[in-house]
């Protein structure tokens, strides 16, 4: 019989390895797989655009055409992922869509660039559900809050990083007889197969498959979570367990479009930042090179990514409510279209850095909901279909804003557009908030500590 202390123990020690040996490496994936799926909008400003000819309408449904394919195998993608297991399905993702991405190098053409753009979406498609799926398989739901906001941290960390290295790849311009945006493309799609073929070796499907956890640490993992999920099974009605059950689950697409509003917001953001700071030499008179652009891009993402842990800690110590969610998505709504009525560089830039950190602060701790009220295959399925739905935003935005872009010349209707989403989405998490402040999930843990009580 091991006693309470003991039981705290292992909890502590094994959370602690899942974070430092487990989140790190698949928050690398999440780090490359954002990145080449953004990287268009670095190319787009330094050189793509006027090498292939390109409108802002026509840039945004390049954008926004990885989308389509993506949203077409998102559910089929992690419903293999829940047969084949993660390690294998994870892997192979990555891999494909790495070779994929290695192809824009050589695009010639805007039809060649939409169809390259909507095979990287059928290559990556089920890679974020199935990351955010295989994250909450390995850790008890008290925890998961703390796990996500880790792994999310790779999102803004990826413009931190990426935006300043996505440059210097820019200009070296030339080198192999290629323009810089090409040398870009083809720097940010390696990484990916390398780390793919590393993933297949370096993953574990479970806690019991986990060689670097103990036998002690491995029986409390596994303990908890069949507790969890046996809670799950037991509030449910034996449909809610289903695959199907997520289609016609009323609280499932409320998620759904709660989640589609937050993606509008942060693809309308990393899509056309590069290409907003590129006007300020048009609107302020100002210059500057590639890499300073870089730079500026990433200026907003660091604050962003502070404001994600802080947030997400205080979630993860009073519980994940609706307002961790509403509030940050009430202040993106606010200050997205005010960013392009400031009077210089350094304001618009100041208020863009608060709407990245209002919608890097919501995300994770939006994740954190979902699973506590589906499982099994209904929980693949779920977190698919609300992947799906707000993917569509993906597609939507950066369409809609280059087409209002061309339409009224400026940026500042389409940031218009992008606010009212944000506030759909503030106004569903408050709406959601009064059914599931006290979620099964969590209801769960006493039962977990119970089963603990009767393991050796």
């Amino acid at each position: 019989m091991q006693s309470a202390a003991d039981l705290q123990a292992v909890e502590k020690s094994a959370i602690r390895k899942v974070s430092l040996r487990l989140v790190p490496f698949v928050a690398l994936m999440f780090f490359i797989n954002f990145l080449d799926r953004t990287a268009i909008s670095f190319a787009g400003p330094n050189g793509m655009t006027k090498d292939l000819g390109l409108t802002a309408a026509q840039f945004g449904l390049a954008a926004g055409v990885f989308f389509i394919g993506y949203i077409l195998l998102e559910i089929p993608s992690n419903l293999a992922l829940h047969k084949f297991g993660a390690r294998r399905w994870l892997a192979r993702i990555m891999v494909t869509w790495g070779i994929v991405a290695l192809l824009f190098t050589w695009v010639s053409s805007i039809p060649g660039l939409y169809t390259l753009r909507f095979l990287l979406g059928v290559a990556e498609a089920g890679f974020f559900p199935g990351a955010i799926l295989f994250l909450s398989m390995w850790v008890p739901a008290r925890h998961r809050s703390h796990i996500l906001a880790l792994f999310y941290l790779a999102q803004p960390l990826t413009i931190v990083i990426g935006a300043p290295v996505a440059a210097l790849l820019i200009e070296a311009h030339g080198a192999f007889g290629l323009a810089g945006w090409r040398i870009m493309f083809f720097g940010v799609a390696v990484p990916a197969i390398i780390v793919g073929f590393i993933a297949w070796f370096y993953l574990a499907d479970r806690p019991s498959q986990a060689k670097w956890l103990t036998p002690a640490e491995q029986n409390w993992l596994t303990a908890e979570l069949e507790a969890e999920e046996r809670a799950k099974t037991v509030a449910a009605a034996p449909h809610t367990l289903r695959p199907g059950a997520a289609m016609t689950s009323g609280r499932v697409w409320v998620f759904a479009l709660m989640y589609f509003g937050l993606i509008y917001g942060l693809y309308a953001l990393a899509f056309f930042l590069p290409t907003i700071i590129g006007g300020f030499e048009g609107r302020f008179g100002t210059h500057f090179n590639v890499f300073q652009k870089g730079l500026i891009t990433a200026i907003p993402y660091l604050p962003a990514a502070l404001a994600l842990f802080l947030w997400s800690r205080n979630a993860t110590k009073r519980g994940v409510r609706a307002w961790h969610i509403g509030i940050p998505a009430l202040i993106g709504a606010a200050s997205i279209p005010l960013a392009l009525y400031m009077k210089s560089p350094t304001a618009s830039i100041a208020v863009i850095t608060v709407t990245a950190c209002a919608i890097f602060s919501a995300l994770p701790n939006f994740w954190a909901l979902p699973a506590r009220f589906l499982s099994g295959a209904a929980a693949a399925a779920g977190i698919a279909l609300i992947n799906t739905v707000g993917n569509l935003a993906g597609f939507v935005a950066p369409y809609i804003t280059g087409a209002v872009k061309d339409a009224t010349g400026s940026y500042q209707a389409p940031m218009f557009i992008v606010g009212a989403f944000m506030l759909m989405s503030a106004g569903l998490a408050f709406a959601i908030g009064s059914t599931s402040r006290r979620p099964a999930a969590e209801a769960s843990v006493s039962v977990g500590l119970n089963a603990h009580s009767h393991t050796k």
